[in-house]
């Protein structure tokens, strides 16, 4: 007699594999999902008329020696979180224009200010744009008008600009690594035997950052896609004499890179370069030394990018903290009115503004709120984004206090106000001193405390491990 066999045993042992089964391919599944996505976009801002530009004081755009563009790079890690990179080939962006573009970012993009990190150039060869106080720079009517629409063009090709970078992206790999800039970035502040600052000039001897950080975009299959890097330099191989519209080295730079890797989108980074200039710069040769420290920068990027380097991984964390820099205090209207007289001339503008402060019976301002930004991507990268123009004593004093490796200091991010200087250079003197540019006050001794401080807090809530 037959008997039908009785598999109702084997139903459970049958359930469990298949519930084994969705987990290892789940497994696999995210095991091969990418860790970021990227997305990269540029688009040219050259002025296409006449303008006023800026750097030097008062002078008129003359032609084009190189365009002008804007580059936008969009990170999403494996969690969904955004984060969002615009540099410009510009002097910097101001604060009210700074908010009403990030303001229309998020409009379009969802994208918060604190995901948003904006930096500029600092070239002195390109347009007066976003003008609060056009009487400061002596511009007519006419001159005016074209800054006005320069601006309001601008504003509306960067927010494109990000929308087609969100378009782009696509998945990707990150890695980075670092080299080294060398000569063409030099101190300029000239300290006599007194400690002193006596003016600008080569000084070998004063303190630079001359590290480059290489940030290395590639696809999955490891073409490479685009590289992000810094260097800490002014960019003023271009001096006052030039009227043509110019990114400087930076821009030089950007299209070397590009030139060895056709398809592939370079965006330079500004760092704490306050205090340096190039070197050689300005006279007879400098169109023949733009190229040159543009070449020289460049090709150190494209080795480094050649090199092996660290992998970056998700996730990532971003962080933007609004900071009450603290700002000069004075006793006396004669300590005012001694700087009035001083013969500098953002010295004595400060000095005037805050004695007509004074004059209307109101208190003087404390404080300069100023944005500060931190990325942390995982444990591999911590970057800085510290506002106005920072020099090298503010990456030695962050290393110290973030640790010596895995970082990255930029400057002129988000906003700039002038220069952000610490109370070594207030001690010296001399035009890294001369407080804000846009608004009224002198930096008091021990701004760089709060600024420390700053980062030391925003890398601790972001996990970055650093020394006690």
């Amino acid at each position: 007699m037959l008997h039908r066999l009785d598999r109702s045993y084997l139903r459970p042992a049958a359930a469990a594999l298949g519930l084994l089964c969705v987990f290892v391919v789940a497994c696999e599944t995210r095991a091969d999902e990418p860790e970021w996505h990227v997305g990269l976009a540029r688009v040219k801002i050259t002025p296409e008329e006449p303008i006023a530009m800026s750097g030097y004081g008062r002078r008129v755009s003359e032609g084009v020696l190189d365009d002008l563009h804007a580059k936008a790079v969009v990170l999403k890690d494996s969690h969904g979180q955004r984060a969002l990179l615009v540099t410009a080939d510009l002097l910097f962006f101001r604060a009210p224009f700074a908010e009403v573009l990030c303001k229309q970012i998020g409009g379009k993009t969802g994208l918060k200010r604190h995901e948003i990190q904006l930096n500029a150039s600092h070239t002195h060869s390109g347009p007066v744009f976003g003008v609060r106080d056009p009487d400061r720079f002596e511009l007519t009517d006419q001159q005016r008008q074209v800054v006005d629409a320069y601006t309001e063009k601008l504003r509306g090709q960067l927010v494109d600009l990000v929308e087609a970078a969100i378009a782009d992206s696509s998945p990707a790999r990150l890695s980075w690594g670092k080299g080294n800039a060398g000569e063409f970035v030099m101190n300029r502040r000239l300290i006599d035997e007194h400690g002193k600052c006596r003016g600008m000039g080569p000084n070998p001897q004063g303190p630079v950052d001359r590290d480059v950080p290489v940030l290395r975009i590639d696809r999955p299959d490891g073409r490479l896609r685009g590289i992000v890097f810094g260097c800490a330099c002014h960019c003023v191989t271009l001096d006052g004499h030039n009227r043509r519209i110019s990114g400087d080295y930076a821009s030089f730079a950007q299209r070397f890179i590009e030139k060895c890797h056709p398809a592939v989108q370079a965006l330079f980074v500004a760092g704490c370069g306050a205090d340096a200039n190039t070197h050689p710069r300005g006279g007879p040769k400098q169109i023949e030394l733009v190229h040159q420290h543009g070449e020289t920068l460049g090709q150190e990027v494209c080795r480094v990018a050649a090199s092996p380097l660290a992998p970056i991984r998700s996730p990532m964390r971003v962080q933007l903290k609004w900071t009450d820099l603290p700002l000069e205090q004075f006793s006396s209207r004669e300590q005012l009115e001694k700087i009035a007289n001083s013969g500098s001339y953002w010295h004595t503008r400060n000095a005037k503004g805050l004695l007509a402060i004074l004059e209307r019976g109101d208190s003087l301002p404390q404080h300069y709120r100023a944005p500060i930004s931190l990325w942390q991507f995982g444990d591999d990268l911590t970057l800085v984004g510290l506002p106005g123009e920072a020099g090298a004593d503010y990456v030695t004093m962050l290393r110290s206090a973030l640790g010596p490796e895995r970082w990255w200091i930029a400057a002129y991010s988000n906003e700039s106000f002038g220069y952000l200087p610490t109370t070594k250079i207030l001690a010296e003197g001399g035009h890294e001193t001369i407080g804000l540019t846009l608004d009224i006050g002198l930096f008091a001794p021990g701004v760089e405390d709060v600024v420390v401080a700053t980062v030391r807090e925003l890398a601790r809530e972001s996990g970055r491990k650093s020394p006690k």
